[in-house]
């Protein structure tokens, strides 16, 4: 099978300068350079760059795909925006972790399918999933718990290990949530499971009034200073960390929700069950739905069976007519009738069937084609 690899790289807070975007052209003839991208696919070779360096040096979101089924998301953020601790809390091992240098939080997401990946193309799947990164930077953590179940999905965690605190909205993703755990492959009994102790957005949701009466209370010069900074640096960091810093405070202190004691062994058990449940509700609606099904078409046979009703004799010539075409198609409207036929047939229990089909047999023996089908069909 040929070779796919496809590498994304996005610089989001900052453009690349002309000579960053001269020492990208240096590793590679062929990528697609802009001053906000890096973009090459591979079916020979491979990428002569380092991901990490460059995250580190040049750009703020990296995707890379491989046929093999390798997937890999990497986001950068200011650390005064995601507190590495927290970040640490959910992604400590292989399939999600952390990395923090020179004030940057670079948070990897990766995801292996051992028995290989269907053919996908990378092109615009980034942009599917780059507003992870302004969510994180809000203090949304949905995208880290995604890549803590990854951890639990792929065995790194042991039964005891504690659940950490659990986001609101686990039930209500954005787009980008879901683009990222569909990414991410992560098993959506797991994430169900998971969900039942996420509390609702809604119940979470930023009132006007609050906050208005929270920033009331901030020092005036210190106010007087934050929009004085927005103006002239256009820090929209700013605005994240007051945004943290109120609902930090609204949750008594605590930067993340409260933890609700549930082990790994026990959301894997529970995932498990919830498995088991919903194929047995699957299985029944699907039985219900067959029938539903057989019942009107067996409602519709009965009516096309009434419409033909009379015209048995007519329908014995058009059988005869059809065959001596000796072509396929009209070989297969002959069957459809015959069919027709024997179904009247065992409605009236005349029993006149039988013969008539013996006789067509003995007449056309010699067209092996059309003996065939009526052995198909059980005549």
């Amino acid at each position: 099978m040929s070779e796919y690899q496809y590498y994304e790289f996005q610089a989001i807070d900052q453009p690349l300068t002309e000579k960053a975007m001269g020492e990208l052209r240096s590793y590679s003839t062929r990528a697609r350079i802009t001053p906000t991208s890096f973009i090459n696919d591979y079916a020979w070779g491979s990428f002569k760059g380092n991901e990490d360096a460059w995250m580190e040096k040049y750009f703020d979101a990296f995707l890379y795909l491989a046929n093999w089924g390798t997937h890999v998301l990497k986001l950068r953020l200011p650390s005064r925006v995601l507190d590495p601790a927290t970040a640490r809390e959910y992604c400590g091992g292989d399939s999600a972790f952390v990395r923090e240098k020179g004030g940057k939080v670079v948070i990897s997401f990766v995801s292996e399918n051992e028995e290989g990946g269907d053919w996908v193309e990378g092109e615009g799947y980034l942009s599917s999933l780059i507003s992870v990164r302004a969510e994180l930077a809000r203090g949304d953590l949905r995208a880290l718990f995604l890549g803590w179940l990854l951890r639990v999905q792929n065995g790194e965690l042991d039964d005891e290990d504690i659940e950490p605190p659990v986001p609101p909205g686990l039930g209500q993703f954005s787009a980008s949530l879901e683009s990222l755990a569909e990414f991410l492959r992560i098993d959506g009994d797991l994430l169900h499971v998971a969900a039942e102790a996420s509390q609702s957005l809604e119940d979470s949701a930023l009132n006007r009034d609050e906050i208005r009466a929270w920033v009331g209370k901030l020092a005036t010069k210190e106010k007087d200073e934050l929009i004085a900074n927005l103006i002239v640096d256009a820090d929209h960091t700013l605005v994240t960390e007051l945004l943290q810093r109120f609902l930090k405070e609204r949750l008594g202190g605590a930067a993340t929700p409260p933890a609700t004691g549930r082990t790994v062994g026990q959301l894997l058990r529970a995932a498990e069950a919830h498995t088991v449940e919903r194929k047995r509700i699957e299985a029944e609606k699907h039985a219900k739905e067959k029938a539903r099904r057989e019942r009107e078409a067996a409602i519709a046979r009965e009516k096309h069976l009434d419409s033909i009703v009379g015209r048995e004799p007519k329908l014995w010539a058009e059988v005869d007519t059809l065959i001596d075409t000796k072509q396929p198609k009209p070989y297969d409207q002959a069957i459809k009738l015959l069919v027709d036929l024997r179904d009247l047939d065992a409605r009236n229990q005349g029993g006149d069937f039988r013969l008539h089909i013996e006789a067509l047999r003995q007449a056309h023996a010699r067209k092996p084609s059309f003996i065939e089908r009526l052995r198909k069909a059980g005549l």
